[in-house]
């Protein structure tokens, strides 16, 4: 052990507080990354134990109890039993939510029989006293042995306590422990001799999982074989030896929690969650109450952004005329203006409806809800071939696939976490959010329904409800396709209401605003200045003729010059190195009801949706400095050769469907790759994701022209 540095694992249930005490012990001092040879996330930080001393304090992933069956859980597991090479813990802290303790204390008893310096660590103590909970942790901690500590992360409460706590149990490492919580010798007497004979040093319980799991670990051939033997020779069975192992366990936590624990009758008047619950997930009501939810979420998106999206757009309108007026008129001007006014123009408009909604979903995951969605769902779900843990996935694909889709390690599974990767990109993402605001408020009327209601919100929510409906129908179709037979539980933990953490919010929408900035900004910008560049720029000397021709017909007498003037930058963006990509792919596109320019947005933001807005700012901005339209306005005037509109309502509502359906990110089909393990699953997405928009936008163009 080094004497300046301990190194702690936190370990508990899922939902039991634990990232939040991970969150006050280590502060701002955090770093994330992956554990070896998985993609399961791993949270480090560091934490000041005393003046000396520093703890290492390592986050696990959250998991119910010694029976693994995640791949995030045997993370933790390989760690507890030792078997992580990259991390060897000093001291486990063991989490358990005070108000859900039974069910905790199987995980931490485990733990203990394990024989490593172990902490007990009680959280939600408020919420165990508001249910009539008592728990004396005097008498709980002569039972099981170990240190217990009482914290409340959210107040900073106990933090001190649990510090000396650790250390402690750390420098008393070695020292006797208390005996086994169950018998031990009537699980497997003959194989955990025979097992000990090999390793005297393990305590009983460790012998039983090492019997039970130790194809899993990095053990040499030849003990391996050694431990196979003693199996098939002692007629070892792994699965009777687990139930028996909970049967026992569970009569032990019953006896500990009758001294420990004063709980209210169960007579007594139910809380204030079941009463909550039997509205929220009634029958009937609670599905209703959920469309009520999530059409609120996306009116308000509408509702109060609008304010702080037209200042944001007043701003650089009047940035633009001030440069107009005061720079002279030469293409470092043209760059400034064009390129990078209207590349920050076309990310930072957008950051208020980012902003909202995030702080939104996280309002709905603060308050217990959103675990809610998950029940009610689990039925519909099921019918398509997922179950009610693919919801959240698919929920979190509202902000963004990628993480979304990482969450779908959760799912025990195999086929029903490929189905959720496979559609969870046809969740409308925070990314096509900037597009379907820009075509929203070009095609669709900006009516009140019922006095009330905005249509353009209910636009909004019908795109999303069409990719969720379109999600749940290829899942449908897939299932059939997928031949994974594996068994399929649906088990959630249901976690109290709780009144929103508004720092948590704030911080979080922040964040987000923040992700979106810098990191889809950088992408933005560059495509935008490189599309100045294509747009201002022609093969040849084919600008220089362009420009040519029509000066000399400004000279003519009677000139329309603004007419001219307007003709020429038209053909000189139609000359561009940009204009002649549009023009190429323009005949694929047509049937669509797109034009070159649009084609020319279409090929930039494959690489991120969010670039089309930057692509049509540029593209309508280039050579129009004296132009003072916004960019809505400019698109609402485009017009194609013949005089009609470009963006007619049936072309606006075609390219919304044709963003609804397209696999138009770069980073999924990466981390889509990297969660499979192989390029097949990303290339059908891609193929089949590109076929549906194509098709449907097709149907909706020649349907409504």
């Amino acid at each position: 052990m080094d004497l300046n540095k301990l190194h702690i694992a936190l370990v508990g249930n899922p939902n039991s507080g634990k990232t939040s005490l991970f969150n006050c012990l280590t502060g701002l001092h955090q770093q994330t990354g992956n554990f070896p040879g998985v993609t399961v996330d791993k949270k480090t930080g560091s934490t000041r134990l005393t003046e000396k001393l520093v703890g290492n304090v390592i986050d696990l992933p959250g998991t119910y109890s010694l029976y693994p069956k995640r791949l995030d859980e045997w993370v933790s597991y390989r760690v507890l039993l030792n078997q992580d090479k990259d991390l060897q813990a000093d001291v486990i802290v063991a989490v358990a939510d005070a108000s859900n303790l039974k069910r905790n204390l199987l995980f931490c008893t485990q733990i203990i029989d394990l024989k490593q310096p172990v902490v007990i660590v009680l959280t939600m103590m408020d919420l165990a006293r508001k249910k009539g909970i008592k728990i004396d942790t005097d008498i709980l901690e002569q039972e099981l042995g170990v240190p217990v500590v009482a914290v409340n992360p959210r107040k900073n409460k106990g933090i001190t306590e649990l510090k000396k706590a650790i250390v402690d149990v750390a420098e008393a490492a070695g020292r006797a422990t208390v005996a086994d919580f169950i018998d031990t010798g009537a699980l497997a007497p003959d194989p955990i001799g025979d097992f000990k004979k090999l390793f005297p040093c393990f305590s009983d319980y460790k012998s039983v999982h090492f019997l039970i799991n130790h194809e899993q670990f990095e053990l040499d051939a030849e003990t391996q074989e050694a431990i196979e033997a003693i199996e098939v020779r002692n007629n070892f069975n792994p699965t009777k030896t687990q139930a028996e192992e909970i049967l026992q366990r569970y009569g032990r936590i019953k006896e500990i929690m009758k001294k420990a624990v004063t709980e209210p009758s169960p007579l007594q008047k139910s809380q204030f969650t079941e009463r909550l619950d039997n509205i929220l997930l009634h029958r009937r009501w609670g599905y209703l109450i959920l469309l009520t939810v999530l059409f609120l979420l996306f009116q308000s998106v509408f509702w109060l952004a609008q304010f702080p999206m037209d200042g944001i757009d007043y701003c650089f309108l009047q940035v633009t005329q001030f440069l107009t007026s005061h720079l002279p008129d030469n293409r470092w001007t043209d760059l400034l203006i064009n390129g990078v006014v209207a590349g920050l123009n076309g990310i930072l408009v957008f950051v208020p409806q980012i902003m909202i909604l995030f702080g939104l979903i996280t309002l709905l995951e603060d308050s217990g809800y959103m675990a809610r969605i998950s029940f009610l769902t689990d039925r519909l779900m099921r019918s398509v071939g997922l179950n009610g843990k693919s919801v959240m996935p698919m929920i979190s694909g509202f902000a963004c696939a990628v993480p979304a889709i990482m969450s779908a390690r959760n799912i025990e599974n195999r086929k029903e976490r490929l189905l959720t990767i496979l559609i969870t990109p046809l969740m409308s993402c925070s990314a096509r959010l900037p597009v379907y605001a820009l075509l929203t408020s070009l095609v669709i009327p900006g009516h009140r329904v019922l006095g009330v209601l905005s249509l353009q919100g209910l636009v909004m929510m019908g795109l999303y409800l069409l990719g969720l409906v379109m999600a749940l129908i290829v899942s449908f179709v897939a299932k059939w396709f997928i031949h994974i037979q594996e068994k399929s539980f649906f088990i959630l933990e249901l976690p109290s209401y709780r009144s929103p953490r508004w720092k948590n919010i704030g911080q979080t929408m922040v964040s987000k605003a923040k992700i979106f900035v810098f990191d889809a900004g950088k992408i933005i910008m560059v495509i935008s200045l490189a599309l100045w560049a294509l747009s201002s720029f022609g093969p040849g000397n084919s600008m220089q003729k362009i420009t040519s021709s029509y000066e000399a017909k400004l000279t003519a007498p009677g000139a329309d010059s603004v007419q001219i003037i307007r003709d020429m930058h038209t053909a000189r963006l139609e000359n561009s190195y940009a204009g002649r990509i549009g023009k190429t792919i323009e005949p694929a596109i047509a049937p669509l009801g797109y034009d070159w320019k649009i084609g020319i947005a279409l090929v930039t933001s494959f690489a991120a949706r969010e670039v089309f807005v930057g692509t049509m700012a540029t593209l309508y901005s280039v050579g129009d400095n004296g132009n003072e339209m916004l960019l809505k306005e400019k698109m609402r005037n485009a017009k194609r050769k013949d005089g009609t509109p470009v963006f007619t309502l049936a072309a606006g509502l075609s390219l919304l469907v044709f963003y609804v359906f397209a696999m138009q990110c770069m980073s999924t089909l990466a981390v889509v790759k990297r969660e499979t393990r192989s390029w097949k699953w990303p290339l059908i997405q891609l193929f089949y994701m590109t076929g549906l928009a194509y098709l449907f936008s097709l149907l909706v163009y020649q349907l409504l022209k």
